[in-house]
């Protein structure tokens, strides 16, 4: 508890009020959002089977199927209406790669945020010390959010062909049965897949997160500098201390929008322009 306690008193939690920082704590949640709502998901929906005999008759065929959607390999008995042994159909689709691929994304996001979170929390000093540690973070939030613009976009394709495959109306014409107009064939519940729709939601809005963050990441590069710096040179005012620049009462000399530093000061002296 000791250990936990000073990791906590050491830690710069400043970090998470700054872009930079929170940003990232938002990259960290929405990426469990966007993987949790698509690798958690598990549908069903149901179909019947009214055949002119009604004792052949199954008013109730539930198919289930869940991630990672391969739907070829998820099966179901629909009775056939000629008194013999029901059929055993099967979906038609695998959409197993969009799926895992959207996920695995999402689980390394989260990694890697937390990663950096700790980083900035625990170790900004040491982040900051020279352009290695940003370098790398700008980096590999270069590569996220292209990641990120590729595995949900791939996602929203691949979930429309899962709709479009677990779509009780047309699974419907795969009963052999329903070809007979005698033979009533219907739609009874259909697949609830507003958690799917979050997950493509969670995934373009990680999308615009990381693509956000690359600037203040990039920022932490040393790339962004200040403009250039004007110099002119003349003789110290009366009343400047020849050595250190500054005036009575060691106060640092201002005028207009120059600015002596200390580490200026020449003879003649060196007025450098500042912010």
């Amino acid at each position: 508890m000791d250990i936990v306690n000073q990791l906590v008193a050491g830690g710069q939690f400043r970090v998470l009020k700054v872009p930079l920082g929170f940003i990232k704590a938002l990259e960290w949640i929405f990426a469990i959002f966007a993987f949790s709502t698509c690798g958690s998901y598990s549908g069903m929906f149901k179909m019947s089977v009214e055949c002119k005999n009604r004792t052949e008759s199954d008013l109730s065929i539930e198919v289930e199927f869940e991630y990672p959607f391969r739907l070829h390999q998820v099966y179901f008995d629909a009775p056939t209406c000629k008194s013999g042994p029901p059929e055993r159909l099967f979906l038609v689709g695998d959409y197993s790669s969009s799926a895992e691929f959207f996920v695995t994304i999402g689980v390394f996001a989260f990694l890697y945020s937390m990663a950096a979170l700790s980083v900035y929390v625990f170790a900004l000093e040491k982040y900051r010390e020279n352009k290695k540690g940003p370098l790398i973070d700008f980096g590999v939030t270069c590569v996220f959010t292209f990641m990120w613009l590729v595995s949900s976009a791939a996602w929203a394709k691949g979930l429309s062909d899962v709709k479009a495959s677990t779509d009780p109306e047309k699974v419907v014409d795969l009963i052999t049965a329903c070809d007979n107009e005698a033979n009533r064939c219907r739609e009874v519940h259909d697949p609830v897949m507003s958690g799917l729709n979050t997950s493509v939601c969670f995934g373009f809005m990680n999308l615009v997160l990381w693509g956000g963050n690359l600037w203040f990441v990039f920022k932490e590069t040393g790339g962004v500098r200040a403009g250039p710096v004007r110099r002119l040179t003349g003789g110290l005012p009366a009343g400047i201390h020849p050595t250190t620049g500054l005036q009575p009462g060691g106060r640092r000399l201002r005028t207009g929008p120059y600015l002596l530093r200390q580490s200026d000061v020449r003879e003649p002296a060196e007025w450098v322009a500042g912010a």
